[in-house]
């Protein structure tokens, strides 16, 4: 592992998360619960634009930063060992909102910003694809809104209080997370 990769991200960051999940009661209602699991996906979120970010600056070239992306992708969307059903399905939850952050991450780096569009034009066109269900068209809409998202385009939540519940509500979820570590990427603290 090379010294960048610590600074992005870590097994040992992302076990700490899988850990405090364990060992919590997650009721889906209780507050706190709802709290770590967003925790779990705006520290990887923000992981992804600290390297977005390299990437920006200069510190990283294209291939060394889709290289990071891979490196912390293949960490937090690995199976997950907890013995808990219910536990390993809200996780589960959390790496589906995370795959289009990644996507659009790597995306951007090698494409740029997706040129024509809206965030709300792509939002909606991939809730048409997943209607259709051509999911892998309703990814696609999708990581065009998370280039456009990562070149500063905000993306209105209250979109996704119109979505029927689905992938493509989980994908935006995600975006909504790499909105707010676009904005402020600043390492949410894991509580010991």
């Amino acid at each position: 592992m090379t010294d960048a990769e610590d600074t992005f991200y870590t097994e040992e960051r992302w076990q700490n998360w899988i850990d405090r999940v364990a060992e919590e009661d997650l009721d889906p209602e209780n507050e706190e619960a709802a709290r770590l699991l967003l925790n779990l996906q705006d520290d990887a979120a923000i992981a992804v634009a600290k390297i977005i970010n390299a990437y920006e600056d200069g510190r990283l070239d294209e291939d060394e930063a889709i290289d990071e992306l891979a490196f912390v992708r293949d960490i937090v969307l690995d199976d997950v060992d907890l013995a808990d059903e219910e536990k390993r399905m809200l996780v589960d939850g959390v790496q589906t909102s995370l795959v289009c952050v990644f996507y659009a991450a790597e995306e951007y780096i090698a494409a740029g910003p997706a040129e024509e569009g809206t965030i709300e034009e792509y939002v909606n066109a991939a809730a048409d694809a997943e209607a259709s269900e051509d999911l892998d068209a309703a990814l696609g809409y999708l990581v065009q809104a998370g280039t456009r998202i990562i070149d500063g385009d905000e993306l209105d939540i209250e979109l996704v209080e119109d979505l029927e519940y689905g992938l493509v509500s989980e994908w935006v979820n995600g975006l909504d997370s790499l909105q707010s570590a676009m904005s402020d990427p600043e390492v949410v603290e894991e509580e010991e």
